[in-house]
């Protein structure tokens, strides 16, 4: 059956690479425009939109993927469904209802259903998680699920550890539902009416660290965001990203201090120790090596 793929960020990606390896044959690649990224701000291709041009697969990137002209390209593609993977705009009637739209959603559903499954459910301290296989509606996340498959969540894993991995389990449970499709056999089943909650899209306000709650919330705060966002604390007046830290024993003051080559951050209940951050204008570090050049107070805020 020829599919199509729609799809925008690296995990999308990641997941197309693979799903070109297996016998289906994708007709289409479907991304959002190009967009300025980077300190130049030149326009640059999707990681999808690369992968396709890596792949020699035609890729289209609409405006809006609901276009009449959209449409008419699938059906001259004589494509049988449509794989969505984090593609970052919402499919519309008629398009739902021509095609078998496809979605890899990275949550057990309902839970976290929204922009930002993997960071929500991390900062939530949850210890497992998964991929959902599921037909797509006009809801958020919300349409019937044709396969689950579940991965353990361990506490030093950080947002990009757990992302590969759902990554690696969604190929075979995306291939074996798209096989199903093929042939008429695919059996959905609706969504439980329990447990259902929302993964909104991260803003700049998600980023913001607050040493005066738990230790263990600002940790997997931090996990959350690395490694590729990066939750900031302000230390004496300047934001500084902090990439990786863990829970400590003992008894600190509330606030950010050096105790025998560790930085540490005294919280509401419970202390963590930085282990990697990275000051403004400056590369990622290890904070032992930032403790040995920086002459500042320390100071929080």
């Amino acid at each position: 059956m020829r599919i199509a793929f729609a799809g925008s960020p690296a995990p999308a990606a990641a997941i197309l690479r693979d799903v070109a390896a297996a016998h289906h044959e994708i007709a289409l690649v479907i991304s959002q425009p190009d967009r300025p990224r980077g300190r130049s701000r030149t326009p640059s291709l999707t990681p999808v939109a690369a992968q396709a041009a890596e792949l020699g697969i035609e890729c289209i990137r609409p405006s809006s993927i609901n276009a009449p002209d959209v449409l008419e390209r699938l059906r001259s593609a004589g494509v049988g469904a449509l794989c969505v993977v984090a593609f970052g705009q919402l499919l519309k009637e008629p398009l739902l209802s021509e095609w078998q739209c496809i979605n890899v959603h990275f949550s057990v559903l309902p839970a976290y259903r929204g922009a930002a499954p993997v960071e929500r459910a991390i900062m939530d301290g949850v210890d497992e998680t998964g991929v959902s296989i599921m037909r797509m509606d006009a809801g958020l996340d919300t349409g019937p699920i044709a396969r689950i498959v579940r991965t353990r969540v361990a506490a030093e894993d950080d947002a990009g550890a757990v992302m590969d991995r759902l990554c690696t389990l969604a190929v075979p449970a995306l291939v074996a539902t798209i096989d199903e499709v093929e042939r008429g056999v695919v059996a959905f089943a609706e969504q439980p009416e329990t447990g259902a909650s929302l993964a909104p899209k991260l803003s700049d306000a998600d980023r913001i660290l607050d040493p005066d709650g738990a230790a263990s919330t600002l940790v997997n705060h931090i996990r959350a965001l690395s490694p590729h966002i990066g939750a900031r604390l302000v230390i004496d007046g300047e934001p500084f990203k902090i990439w990786r830290a863990r829970l400590v024993d003992g008894t600190y003051p509330h606030g950010l201090q050096a105790d025998d080559g560790r930085l540490v951050v005294g919280c509401g209940s419970g202390a963590a120790e930085v282990l990697d951050l990275q000051p403004p204008s400056r590369g990622r570090m290890a904070a032992s090596e930032f403790l040995r050049g920086y002459r500042g107070s320390l100071r929080l805020g």
